[in-house]
């Protein structure tokens, strides 16, 4: 199963375009919609990633095709563990909904999530309302987290 439309208008959205690679909020280097340039540096302490050095090779402006690639070749990742992770029966939006819901907050976040757990006992009442409970970082509610899981929850019961 592939992402719908909706499911990627979802991630743009909210992921926000960045041509130029910049560091994150986690002092990682990352580009376009959140892709991150160099995983091995999610291995390293915080204090650690702000000396790891751009390459020359990436110290540019890339183009919106180049970035539309690094997307649709990193949700391939993310579709087959959704898969993977809910075998039941999904619906295109449903399984559209909680790919951009593991693209934000990672396979691992997912499979632990109470959403994934109530979708596969067949609570889909439960999944859908638990979205709106995944909207805090670092224990405080932001208001972009709010409305992405609102969307989200819209596309799954839709």
């Amino acid at each position: 199963m592939k992402i719908s439309d909706a499911g990627l208008t979802i991630i743009k959205k909210f992921e926000g375009f960045r041509s130029k690679p910049y560091l994150c909020p986690a002092r990682i280097w990352t580009v376009g919609y959140g892709h991150v340039l160099y995983p091995e540096q999610l291995r390293l302490k915080m204090d650690e990633r702000l000396s790891y050095p751009l390459k020359s090779e990436d110290n540019r402006i890339f183009t919106k095709e180049e970035i539309d690639g690094l997307l649709l070749g990193e949700l391939g990742k993310y579709e087959r563990g959704v898969e993977r992770l809910c075998p039941g029966l999904l619906t295109s939006n449903q399984f559209s909904a909680f790919c951009s819901f593991a693209f934000n907050v990672g396979l691992g976040c997912f499979q632990r999530s109470t959403i994934r757990s109530a979708f596969n006992r067949g609570d889909v009442d439960t999944a859908a309302e638990t979205f709106l409970k995944y909207n805090k970082a670092g224990g405080k509610e932001l208001r972009g987290l709010t409305l992405r899981r609102h969307a989200e929850r819209a596309l799954f019961l839709s």
